[in-house]
């Protein structure tokens, strides 16, 4: 299998690596693999950008309610 193949992922790959970026760090291959993804898709950064968005709301809502975050 040719090495170019193993850093392509489809949306729903890049989805979940998003997703599993808010709870663990990425290997690299999966790193460079999602940053590849993005560059040739649009749909995928726009649900990036709605993440991160709801994550900053959550942390605002948590600041507002005095909730600590779990993260450390």
């Amino acid at each position: 299998m040719p090495k170019l193949t193993l850093l392509r992922r489809t949306c729903k790959e890049a989805a979940a690596l998003v997703i599993a970026r808010e709870d663990r760090e990425l290997k690299l291959n999966d790193i460079v693999a999602l940053k590849l993804h993005m560059m040739v898709c649009k749909s995928c950064p726009e649900f990036e950008n709605q993440v991160l968005t709801m994550r900053a709301a959550m942390g605002k809502w948590r600041n507002d309610q005095g909730i600590e975050d779990a993260k450390p």
